[in-house]
């Protein structure tokens, strides 16, 4: 992917959030070749200019950011190409029920002579002054999340009882991501909320949709991108009037199987493999290959799909 700077700068973002996310890069390069390795390279690229706009204002004004929306909006793809837009090392920490304090800040362990603190990767991005993707956040207990508290609010600092008091990196900031939908997600608690800034993420749009697929397979003939695009966008009207479940709302399925027919495998097929079989009831998949049917012959091969 070249710069991501050039690509904004094309999609018409403000001159002046670019020239501030230049001078935050001019401010904080990252340091070394360990740092230049977690710095997120991505073949997806987020495309929405209003919502680049609201997230580069939220990070230029050192604010942390909450990505919220319904699955298949881009929230992931976004904290990424945030990280690589300000060049800043990424650390990715993927949230669940069982996780706790120790786990993000860090804790005691023994390397084989003495007992010696092993930072967490909360720790690690507040030092380095990173960005902390923090993936679907609200899975975690609040009481676990407390200890972000201090790092996110304005004492900008991490306190760990037996070690020193590190202050949080200038250049660091914490992007979260939650969707209310899945399985054993749970309500932010308002504490943690007030420390973002929240952004909600829309649902793709067709002109966006089209764009991406363009950008990602440029072969694809414009016809059958074309098809594509309505199928996904079908599939999404459904499962917001709950004629399907968002099980089959999979962006990073249809991309999936794009890919699956460009190596020579039947559009049938790769549609079943990464979109209908997602969802496991019987009566849904029916009713998602009649969707694909109407759209997508099933014996579509690689040289009809692509020129």
């Amino acid at each position: 992917m070249t710069d991501i700077l050039e690509f904004l700068k094309k999609e018409g973002v403000s001159s002046d959030l670019l020239d501030g996310v230049s001078e935050f890069r001019a401010a904080y390069p990252a340091a070394g070749e360990k740092q230049e390795g977690r710095v997120p390279f991505t073949d997806y690229t987020y495309y929405g200019k209003g919502v680049w706009e609201k997230a580069l204002a939220a990070l230029l004004a050192g604010k942390n950011l909450l990505l919220c929306g319904p699955k298949a909006t881009g929230k992931n793809v976004l904290a990424d190409n945030l990280a690589s837009c300000f060049h800043r090392p990424a650390w990715n920490i993927s949230f669940h029920v069982s996780m706790d304090a120790s786990w993000l800040i860090g804790a005691d362990t023994f390397d084989g002579n003495r007992v010696v603190f092993r930072p967490g990767p909360v720790w690690l991005c507040a030092k380095e002054g990173g960005f902390g993707i923090l993936d679907e956040v609200n899975m975690a207990r609040n009481e676990a999340l407390a200890v972000l508290h201090s790092a996110l609010d304005h004492r900008r600092m991490i306190d760990v009882p037996g070690y020193e008091k590190i202050n949080v990196h200038p250049a660091a900031r914490f992007i979260g991501t939650m969707n209310y939908g899945y399985a054993g997600t749970r309500d932010l608690n308002e504490a943690l909320s007030s420390r973002f800034a929240i952004l909600q993420m829309p649902s793709i749009s067709e002109i966006d949709l089209e764009r991406l697929l363009a950008s990602r397979f440029p072969g694809m003939k414009g016809k059958i991108r074309s098809q594509f695009v309505r199928l996904f966008i079908e599939i999404d009207k459904k499962a917001e009037s709950a004629e399907i479940s968002e099980r089959a709302l999979d962006l990073r399925g249809l991309l999936d199987a794009i890919a699956l027919t460009e190596k020579g495998i039947k559009a049938g097929d790769a549609l079943e493999m990464c979109v209908v079989n997602k969802t496991f009831d019987k009566y849904e998949r029916a009713m998602i290959r009649d969707v694909i049917s109407a759209r997508i012959p099933a014996d579509l091969g690689r040289n009809e799909i692509f020129g």
